[in-house]
C-alpha cells in the first residue's frame, strides 16, 4: 500500500513552511484536529467540572469521552487506569512518591543507565529514604540491555524495575513483554518509559502486561501533556498525592486536576490515527494497528536511506542498531564522527533550514557510559511519519558536504 503522505502532511499546519523538521523525538508537530478540539473546548466548555448546571455537565461528559479515547489508544481495561498530567517527568515523580509510601527501608529499585532522566531521577531520589537503587548497565559491545544482567541484579527485595521501551538516543526497541514477564516471575513490578516508542508503534498495555507505562503526548502529535497507565488494582491500593478526601483514581494522582482543554484535545490524535488506518475514521483498535503498520513501513524506508548513506562514510558510526528493520528500531537514529564534534556538525546543517540536534537528550548516563560527553554527545536525526523521502535526501546531501 502506498503511504498517503499528502494526506498526512495536510493534517499538520506547522508543516506549511520551508523548515524541514527532524527533531521530532524532542517534540512533534501538532495535528489540526487537536488544535480544533482545544479551541472547541475553550469556546463551549470553559467551566469548572462537577457542577449541576448544564454546561458543567456537558464539559464533564466531553472530558470523559476524551479519556475514553486515550483508554482505547493504549488498550487499558478501564478509564480509571488513565492518568493525564503535564509531563512524563512529573507523572513519574508522582508515581515514585506515592508508591514509595508502600515500601520498606532496604527495598530495591532497579533503573538503567540507558533511560532518559525522567525514569531515573525520581527513583534515585528515593535513596534518601533508605531504599536501595541498583543500575542495570548497557552492554557497550551489543549496545543492548542484556536480560541476564537484569536477573543478576534482582533479589527478593526488588520492588520495581524501571526501563525504557525505546532509548531516545539508540532507537532500539526493547522486549518489554518478555521483561515484564521476567520481572513478575521475580515478584516485582515494572515501570516503562514509552516516550520514544509511542509516536512510532501501537501501544498495548494489556498484551505487554506492564504495571505502569508513561509517554508524552506532545511527542505523539498532540498537546503538551503526558499519559500514565497503571493497573487499576495497583492504583487503588496506592496512596495518592491529592487532597486526602480524594481517594479514587485518576483524581488522587492529578493534583489540581488535569488541563481540561488539552486533555480534550487528545482525542484528536486518536481520531487522526484511526482515519489513517481506515478512511472511515471509526475509532477502533484495529484501525490504530493498521495506522501504525503503515507508519512503521514508511519510516523504515526513510531510515534505510540514512543507514545507506552512513555506510558510505567510514568516519561516521551509528550509535544503536545499524539497521532500518522496524522490528528492531524506530525512526530515531544517532551517529558520531570519529573526529568532528557533534555540535559542529549540527550547526553546519542549521543554515539549510533542516532541524536536527546534538547532545545527550537527557540520557546523560548513557552518553557518559559510551564516552561521548566530550564531543557533545551524538548527532540525532529523529523522524516522524510526516517526513518525506525528499526531505531525507536533502539532509543526506547537506551531510555529505559537512562530513
Amino acid at each position: 500500500m502506498t503511504f498517503p503522505i499528502d494526506f498526512v502532511r495536510s493534517q499538520f499546519p506547522g508543516l506549511n513552511n520551508d523548515m524541514i523538521l527532524m527533531d521530532n523525538a524532542g517534540g512533534s508537530q501538532t495535528l489540526q484536529t487537536v488544535v480544533d478540539r482545544i479551541g472547541h473546548y475553550l469556546i463551549n466548555h470553559d467551566v469548572q467540572l462537577g457542577a449541576s448546571y448544564t454546561t458543567s455537565q456537558a464539559a464533564g461528559e466531553a472530558l470523559d469521552d476524551a479519556v475514553a479515547s486515550v483508554q482505547l489508544w493504549i488498550n487499558a481495561k478501564a478509564k480509571e487506569e488513565v492518568i493525564i498530567g503535564p509531563s512524563t517527568t512529573a507523572l513519574l515523580h508522582i508515581l515514585s512518591l506515592c508508591i514509595s509510601k508502600q515500601w520498606q527501608k532496604g527495598d530495591e529499585i532497579i533503573i538503567t543507565d540507558v533511560d532518559h532522566e525522567a525514569n531515573r531521577a525520581c527513583w534515585n531520589s528515593l535513596a534518601k529514604q533508605a531504599f536501595v537503587i541498583k543500575t542495570w548497565c548497557i552492554n557497550t559491545n551489543s549496545m543492548q540491555l542484556e536480560t541476564d544482567d537484569l536477573l543478576d541484579l534482582m533479589t527478593d527485595k526488588t520492588r520495581m524495575v524501571c526501563v525504557t521501551h525505546v532509548s531516545n538516543v539508540l532507537g532500539n526497541i526493547n522486549p518489554i513483554k518478555d521483561w515484564a514477564q521476567l520481572v513478575h516471575d521475580q515478584g516485582a513490578q515494572i515501570c516503562v518509559d514509552g516516550v520514544a516508542f509511542a509516536p512510532h508503534r501501537s501501544i498495548d498495555v494489556q498484551d505487554w502486561d506492564v504495571d505502569y507505562y508513561v509517554f508524552s503526548t506532545y511527542k505523539t502529535f498532540g498537546p503538551h501533556q503526558a499519559v500514565m497507565y497503571g493497573k487499576q488494582a495497583l492504583l487503588e491500593d496506592m496512596p495518592g498525592l491529592n487532597h486526602e478526601f480524594i481517594t479514587t483514581s485518576p483524581y488522587k494522582f492529578q493534583p489540581g486536576n488535569v488541563n481540561y482543554e488539552l486533555a480534550y484535545g487528545l482525542k484528536g490524535v486518536v481520531e487522526y490515527l484511526c482515519r489513517l488506518g481506515n478512511s472511515s475514521g471509526k475509532l477502533s483498535r484495529s484501525h490504530l494497528s493498521l495506522a501504525f503498520q503503515q507508519i512503521a513501513v514508511h519510516e523504515a524506508r526513510l531510515v534505510q536511506k540514512l543507514v545507506d548513506f552512513i555506510a558510505t562514510k567510514p568516519q561516521l558510526r551509528i550509535i544503536g542498531a545499524n539497521t532500518s528493520d522496524p522490528e528492531q528500531r524506530v525512526a530515531t537514529l544517532s551517529f558520531v564522527h570519529e573526529i568532528m564534534n557533534s555540535k559542529d556538525i549540527v550547526e553546519a546543517v542549521d543554515p539549510h533550514q533542516i532541524g536536527i540536534r546534538f547532545g545527550d537528550f537527557y540520557a546523560v548516563e548513557l552518553i557518559k557510559t559510551l564516552g561521548l560527553a566530550e564531543q557533545n554527545g551524538v548527532v540525532r536525526i529523529s523522524l516522524a511519519h510526516y517526513n518525506t523521502e525528499a526531505e531525507v535526501e536533502k539532509l543526506i546531501g547537506v551531510l555529505g558536504e559537512v562530513v
